[in-house]
């Protein structure tokens, strides 16, 4: 099946084709055009200047009633439009109501306060378990019909809440964070802007709300439990369009178990040194459209996500129905990343037509042992990649944690509701123009990456291709041209790896490198440059047969 029908097929699956388009084109395969789009808000034309409710734009008074007034009034008298003029508006935490479109004007500036007291703690989730956490700057629950527009900027201020890693600094950089006063650790290594924050940072599993804890046991490292900046939870029909969020205290933008998500033409902006300084966590979502938006971050740029480990899995809601199309990722850990909180699962996700610019790795999959979770059906199309500092295309089930040299069967644990899946994954039409590494694959013994289908590429890389415990995977018309050629393909553990017209350069010392006892079923197909004898070598237990078919 062509990636294109079974991006059409699922689609019919997952109900996101209106009836009508599924009636117009029954006979024929859909095109790329016919695209799902979550349902989307619906406003009043009823417009309320904040400044009606007292709010000054000095950019000293702090206008956090006004505001939430505004919004209140607003959504009482059956919703509308909450307008942000012109002018620099400091604020503490604003709560959107139902049916608000809080519209941020060009030449507005709305700036969260750097005044740590404004912020209450509150229960709130953060990487995927419950938590206590700073109020959010921009927070809503089990809302419907609700929007951010606009093109002014929303700023979280999240430069007052970092912690400072001085590796992350250059020199005068590191002199201006350190001048805003604040406490340095003992190495001199790590900043902190206060004494709350650095007895946080030095406290195991902070945050998190176990049986018997409450909000006031986590008063004396309230600092270090730094708030996602736009948090909007259990909410319908939301929409997030044309505005600049910058400056995060941690990830930016967070709908968790939202349906109907619109995000359109938004600049999602975090300096290199902000830690967890993600874009878009999408948690537990359903029915999202991602499109036409810029993200320039700290850490990973759109990310999809569904709860950690056994609160995920007993959460039980996957990240699905999802379209991420037309849209640029710069500095970032990853351009479109899974996991690795991903213990609900994630499936039905649709990438297309994006750029990745100098992120760490392109398209990332990450889990380890314990999550648990399914990760499916994930398709890939019409993507280009530049300067990209790790892998262009990555799956590794041993996130954070070290792989362990060669396998002991005494030592692989059983398959439990806690062991991750990956499988079903279909990328194609994929230009990469500077890598470390083309493709990583990397499943656990117990369970294998599975079902990857990768065709269509040319890769300039360093370091070519490299798949370690994976199952039926195959690649077609992927053109490597790498530097480090000693061998360009590292297949270990694995069984029905098919190369069909892969192209390797020719002046390599080494193409195929064949490892393992445990691999079986590997096909080189149309390999007119491949000399078996000379191009091929076993270690590690790996025998000459595991090659199954070859042929020019």
């Amino acid at each position: 099946m062509s990636l294109l029908r079974c991006f059409s097929t699922l689609l019919l699956g997952a109900g996101l084709l209106s009836q009508a388009n599924a009636q117009s084109t029954k006979a024929k395969e859909y095109s790329w055009k016919n695209l799902p789009v979550a349902k989307l808000p619906v406003f009043k034309k009823d417009t309320v200047n904040i400044r009606s409710f007292g709010a000054v734009n000095d950019g000293f008074t702090l206008n956090t009633a006004s505001i939430n007034n505004a919004i209140a009034a607003c959504s009482k008298k059956g919703g509308g439009v909450v307008l942000i003029p012109q002018g620099l508006w400091l604020t503490g935490p604003i709560v959107m109501q139902n049916n608000v479109n809080l519209h941020v004007s060009r030449p507005a500036v709305l700036q969260f306060t750097a005044d740590f007291n404004q912020y209450p703690l509150v229960e709130g989730n953060y990487e995927g378990v419950k938590s206590a956490r700073n109020q959010s700057p921009i927070s809503g629950a089990n809302l419907v019909n609700i929007a951010i527009t606009g093109s002014g900027i929303i700023d979280g201020n999240g430069g007052v809440w970092h912690l400072g890693y001085r590796d992350r600094y250059t020199e005068s950089q590191w002199k201006k964070k350190t001048a805003a006063g604040g406490i340095m650790r003992d190495d001199g290594k790590v900043w902190y802007p206060t004494e709350k924050s650095k007895k946080g940072a030095e406290t195991k599993n902070n945050g998190i709300l176990t049986e018997g804890k409450t909000l006031k046991d986590f008063e004396d490292v309230k600092d270090f439990l730094r708030p996602n900046m736009v948090v909007f939870t259990s909410c319908k029909k939301i929409l997030l369009e044309g505005v600049t969020f910058q400056n995060s205290p941690a990830w930016c933008l967070h709908p968790l178990m939202c349906e109907d998500l619109t995000l359109r033409n938004v600049f999602v902006k975090n300096p290199e040194t902000a830690p967890n300084g993600d874009g878009l966590d999408l948690e537990s979502c359903k029915n999202v459209l991602v499109e036409g938006s810029t993200f320039d971050v700290g850490d990973d740029g759109i990310c999809i996500k569904s709860g950690r480990d056994e609160e995920g899995r007993k959460r039980g809601m996957p990240t699905e129905n999802v379209v991420i199309r037309n849209n640029v990722v710069y500095h970032a850990h990853g351009g479109v990343v899974v996991g690795s909180e991903m213990s609900g699962g994630a499936r039905n996700i649709f990438v297309y037509d994006c750029s990745f610019i100098g992120s760490d790795i392109g398209l990332r999959f990450k889990t380890v042992r314990g999550r648990g979770g399914v990760v499916e059906k994930i398709y890939a199309k019409n993507i280009s990649m530049r300067n990209i500092v790790g892998e262009a295309i990555l799956f590794d089930m041993y996130y954070f944690v070290k792989a362990p040299v060669g396998v002991n069967a005494d030592a692989v644990p059983p398959v439990t509701e806690a062991t991750p899946q990956f499988r079903d994954f279909y990328f194609s039409d994929i230009v990469c123009n500077g890598a470390s590494k083309g493709i990583f694959v990397r499943g656990i013994p117990e369970m294998h990456v599975k079902n990857v289908n990768l065709e269509n590429m040319t890769l300039q890389v360093d370091k070519g291709i490299e798949i370690i415990e994976a199952s039926n995977i195959k690649l077609k018309n992927i053109n490597i041209i790498s530097k480090l050629n000693n061998p360009v393909v590292y297949v270990q553990n694995s069984k029905d790896v098919v190369f069909n017209g892969v192209q390797l350069p020719k002046d390599a010392k080494q193409l195929f490198k064949i490892s393992g006892g445990n691999t079986t079923g590997i096909q080189i197909l149309g390999a007119k440059d491949v000399d078996q004898q000379k191009d091929l070598s076993f270690t590690d237990g790996a025998i000459p047969a595991a090659v199954s078919k070859f042929s020019k």
